[in-house]
């Protein structure tokens, strides 16, 4: 059901961007209107929900470990796994936004002819891995159509990612590893049972979309001709605020661009925003010096406790009746 839905749900916006602009002539919502709405939608809720985040209590240190913490000098600590000061905890989260440090370590349980057996789960952290950061390359080798002059950098990345040059236009090796991670991702999803079980279409509809967002991108560059230079004045004039929507664009660009837009908006508010999440955890980004250091919890106010001597006072004769010690007999 969550499958069929997310399905239907990118082909309806496939289809309505589609009919709004070759049917519709709607080139300046789609081409203007939408991209505007989306890039405020996805800043303002990322940095609401963020706030949000920041602003939880976490009362007491709960970072998660899987290592020998401080205890004795003649114990091997894991500085990494059991970070004792901030220094270590960046180091830990350079290894867990980078490499995805603990899904490398993560372990699948399943039964096989009755027992219960732990195995490696080595393909999800490589496809996680080829995924995330061929959607990152990808990204950021984007920034050169809202650019006048391309920089060193983003010329250095696509010189790189079109190395295995085959032919002219020149084939980027994320957009291959984009669909890639992203096909592996959801045929894992569909296909175990224990995944399957547990999955919403909050978890197929951002897979489907993204795919959808590559597959057009692909189309756009190597299958289907589009007017370059007036995708140039669409980008161009949306950063300048000028904005301009040629109708001889075609209309793979403009779907293209509103699921996108749709992705863009959606992100905040979705399970993707684990992107910001990660730097939030109490269970990443805290030292694990409970032993080293006295934490006071910030949001303690006074209360007043009903001290034992006090409960002994309210209850000692029912107590002493039923035969239960007290400290004072009157």
């Amino acid at each position: 059901m969550g499958i069929a839905f997310s399905f239907a749900a990118v082909i309806a916006l496939i289809v309505l961007a589609f009919f709004g602009v070759a049917v519709l002539n709607l080139q300046i919502l789609f081409g203007v209107v939408f991209p505007y709405a989306a890039f405020l939608a996805f800043i303002v809720g990322f940095v609401l929900k963020v706030v949000k985040w920041g602003r939880s209590p976490v009362p007491f240190r709960i970072p998660t470990t899987g290592g020998q913490g401080y205890s004795f000098s003649w114990i091997e600590q894991n500085k990494l796994d059991s970070p004792p000061n901030g220094l270590w905890v960046i180091g830990r989260m350079l290894l867990e936004v980078l490499v995805f440090r603990s899904l490398f370590r993560n372990t699948k349980s399943e039964l096989n002819s009755g027992k219960l057996v732990h195995g490696s789960e080595k393909f999800l952290w490589l496809f996680g891995l080829i995924f995330h950061w061929s959607f990152l390359i990808v990204l950021v080798r984007h920034f050169r159509f809202f650019m006048v002059n391309v920089p060193l950098p983003i010329k250095i990345m696509e010189a790189l990612d079109s190395f295995f040059q085959v032919g002219v236009p020149l084939v980027y090796i994320t957009d291959l590893t984009l669909l890639l991670g992203v096909t592996y991702l959801f045929i894992r999803r569909v296909l175990m049972p224990q995944i399957r079980f547990i999955s919403l279409p909050a978890d197929y509809f951002p897979l489907l979309l993204i795919f959808a967002v590559a597959t057009t991108g692909i189309l756009m560059r190597y299958f289907i001709r589009v007017d370059i230079v007036g995708v140039k004045q669409v980008t161009m004039g949306l950063v300048s605020l000028h904005p301009v929507a040629p109708n001889s664009i075609g209309s793979i660009f403009y779907i293209h661009l509103f699921l996108v837009s749709v992705l863009f908006a959606y992100f905040p508010f979705s399970k993707l925003m684990h992107m910001g999440g990660v730097f939030m955890s109490p269970t990443r980004n805290l030292a694990n010096n409970s032993r080293m250091v006295r934490h006071v919890n910030p949001w303690n106010y006074p209360v007043h406790v009903h001290t034992y001597a006090e409960y002994e006072d309210e209850f000692r004769e029912k107590m002493i009746k039923a035969g239960l010690p007290v400290e004072k007999e009157q």
